[in-house]
C-alpha cells in the first residue's frame, strides 16, 4: 500500500525509536479497553481462547503465557499483579481480554473497562496480589515508536470543580521537529481525516507531538482507531488522564 509507504519514510526520518513494543530487553507497556470475556465470545469464535469464567484470568495476543502483570483501574488506582493464563487474540480494538473476576476485583466500569498494563520480571516465587504502580512507570517516554498510535485522554482544566464527561484524543507520533510533524499533519489532511481535528502540540524543545480529536463517544473513537489501522499504524495504545 503507497500510504503505508509513505508514512514509513516519514517516521523512520523524523519519530524517535519505539520503547512500547515486545523485545526480549523490554517489557510490555500499554493502556486502553479491557475485553470481559464470556464463553460465547469464544464459541462465536470472537476471540481465539477459552478462559475459566470462575476465576482470576486473563489472555494477551503478545504477552506470552505465564508472564506476570500488573493491571491497574487509573479510575481508583487499584491493581492487580497477575499471569498471563494463556495467548488470546480479540478485537484489535481491546488490549487484554480478563474475566469477569478481574473486572470486578478492580471495579471496572463495564461499558468503558479502561485499564493500564505493565509487564513485570519474572518470579518463580510469584501469587497473584495487589500492586503499586509507581509514578515513573506512568511517564511518557521521549520515544515513540515508527508505526505506533496511542490515544490519551485530554484532561479537564484543573480549576473546574464539576466532574465532565471524559473525552479522547488519538496521538499520531511524536517527532524532532514542529516541521516534520506539521509535514505528516498536511498529509493526513489531504483525504485522509477531517481538517479541524488534527493539532500539534509542543511537548519538550525537541519533542512535538501530532494527535486528533478529543473524542468524548467511544464509538467514534472505536472507528477513527480503525480508520487510522487502516492506513498503516498498528499496535493502538489507549491513554486516560484526569
Amino acid at each position: 500500500m503507497k500510504f503505508r509507504i509513505i508514512f514509513s519514510i516519514l517516521f523512520l526520518a523524523s519519530c524517535s525509536n519505539g520503547t512500547y513494543k515486545i523485545s526480549n530487553q523490554e517489557l510490555y507497556r500499554s493502556s486502553g479497553f479491557a475485553f470481559i470475556y464470556e464463553d460465547n465470545d469464544y464459541n462465536r469464535k470472537i476471540i481465539s481462547g477459552k478462559l475459566n469464567t470462575n476465576k482470576l484470568e486473563v489472555g494477551h495476543n503478545k504477552i506470552k503465557k505465564n508472564s506476570i502483570i500488573v493491571i491497574t483501574n487509573p479510575e481508583n488506582n487499584k491493581s492487580l499483579k497477575i499471569k498471563v493464563t494463556k495467548k488470546i487474540n480479540s478485537p484489535t480494538f481491546f488490549n487484554l481480554v480478563i474475566t469477569k473476576p478481574v473486572s470486578d476485583y478492580l471495579n471496572l466500569n463495564p461499558d468503558m473497562p479502561f485499564i493500564e498494563i505493565q509487564e513485570k520480571s519474572k518470579n518463580k516465587s510469584f501469587v497473584a496480589e495487589k500492586a503499586v504502580t509507581h509514578s515513573d512507570e506512568k511517564k511518557v517516554s521521549d520515544k515513540a515508536p515508527v508505526t505506533k498510535v496511542k490515544i490519551i485522554n485530554l484532561s479537564e482544566d484543573a480549576k473546574v470543580k464539576k466532574k465532565k464527561s471524559k473525552n479522547f484524543s488519538i496521538i499520531i507520533g511524536d517527532f524532532y521537529s514542529s516541521e516534520s510533524a506539521m509535514d505528516l499533519k498536511e498529509t493526513l489532511e489531504n483525504g485522509y481525516v477531517d481538517n479541524g481535528i488534527l493539532k500539534v502540540k509542543k511537548l519538550a524543545k525537541n519533542k512535538f507531538r501530532l494527535f486528533v480529536g478529543p473524542y468524548s463517544s467511544i464509538n467514534t473513537l472505536k472507528k477513527r482507531y480503525f480508520e487510522l489501522n487502516r492506513y498503516g499504524f498498528e499496535d493502538l495504545d489507549i491513554q486516560q488522564n484526569d
